[in-house]
């Protein structure tokens, strides 16, 4: 995981670098290579600044070395930085903009202004409600009940967990969560579905004692499973839906003597996370393919820019599954990630 000291930093060279970049461009969507010719310009904008959006980016640009485009990979600490950053990429006439919506429900409008004047699709958290032409992602609802089998390989027989998310405002959090939820307490598959997270919810062996949030605040992410475990000492199962929570997790546990006491179930490829996995002190995770949602985003809208609209599907999801990783298969598939990403 990222350390705490290193998130400002990074935001700092993200917005450093975005500025430059647009002033060292000219207004159409297109920028001067070294022989003359124009390249088209994508931007690609995450939803806060994580090692998760690294694999992303180490994506995006790839796909830019192969379809000879420049790609900006832009990585907001807020909304108001979020809103910027699409503010500014469509004053500099980007060809096209990819974004995970911190709050689609309050940016439909913002995004709509956005798909009026350039391409738009979305990756990793959807905003159906926008005039965006594709979502790059996969399916959360179904990825949080593959989180919840995890969760009840590790509890056979049920037990207390409490849930830790970065934020329940994104689209991908909530269907996340309630997957995870209707897993756990068997119920029929309903993506529409919604416990509030201060409830305490309780069936088919478990009791799932809350939800916590942190706002993509690393150190509060640690310091809500400390409280956690303070509050609840015989918890039984602690499950990070964000990339950088189970790392937290796992560091508050060390603190507190309960690592292998506490199972950890996590959602990602945090390398905190995947060493975890190896030593046991987690018993996994699910795992999306940022890679891929960099790499396909820039891809598919550098073929919409070009007026190719068969890049898109009639329902416009184009879905990159997310899968199961546990002790069993971590080694293989951190060593590709590791290949991909040139760590």
């Amino acid at each position: 995981m990222t350390p705490h000291l290193s998130r400002s930093f990074s935001l700092s060279l993200s917005i450093a670098a975005f500025l430059a970049l647009l002033t060292g461009c000219g207004d159409s969507g297109s920028g001067g290579s070294a022989g003359g010719a124009a390249k088209a310009r994508y931007a690609f904008i995450t939803n806060g600044v994580a090692e998760f959006w690294t694999i992303a980016e180490a994506g995006a640009k790839q796909a830019g070395q192969d379809l000879g485009v420049e790609v900006g990979v832009f990585m907001p600490g807020s909304l108001t930085d979020q809103k910027q950053m699409m503010e500014d990429a469509v004053t500099r006439g980007y060809a096209g903009v990819a974004v995970s919506p911190i709050d689609p429900a309050n940016q439909t409008e913002m995004l709509n202004q956005v798909a009026a004047a350039t391409k738009l699709v979305t990756h990793d958290s959807d905003a159906p409600e926008s005039a965006r032409l594709a979502y790059i992602g996969m399916d959360n609802y179904t990825a949080g009940r593959l989180c919840g089998q995890l969760v009840k390989e590790a509890l056979p027989q049920g037990g207390e967990v409490m849930i830790l998310i970065g934020r329940m405002e994104q689209d991908n959090s909530r269907k996340r969560r309630q997957g995870v939820i209707d897993e756990l307490l068997g119920r029929s598959v309903d993506a529409n579905r919604y416990d509030p997270p201060s409830e305490v919810i309780e069936g088919n062996g478990f009791k799932i004692l809350g939800t916590l949030t942190d706002g993509f605040d690393l150190a509060k992410s640690k310091a809500n499973a400390e409280d956690a475990l303070s509050r609840h000492p015989e918890i039984d199962a602690m499950i990070g839906l964000f990339a950088y929570n189970p790392p937290a997790i796992l560091q508050a546990l060390e603190q507190a003597g309960k690592l292998n006491v506490v199972k950890v179930i996590g959602f990602d490829e945090d390398d905190g996370t995947l060493a975890g996995i190896q030593s046991g002190a987690a018993h996994g995770t699910v795992v999306q393919n940022p890679y891929e949602y960099g790499y396909q985003s820039v891809k598919v809208l550098h073929a919409l820019a070009g007026g190719d609209k068969s890049v898109v599907p009639a329902d416009q999801f184009i879905q990159i599954p997310g899968r199961q990783i546990k002790k069993g298969n971590v080694e293989a598939f951190w060593a590709d990630l590791k290949a991909k990403t040139g760590k």
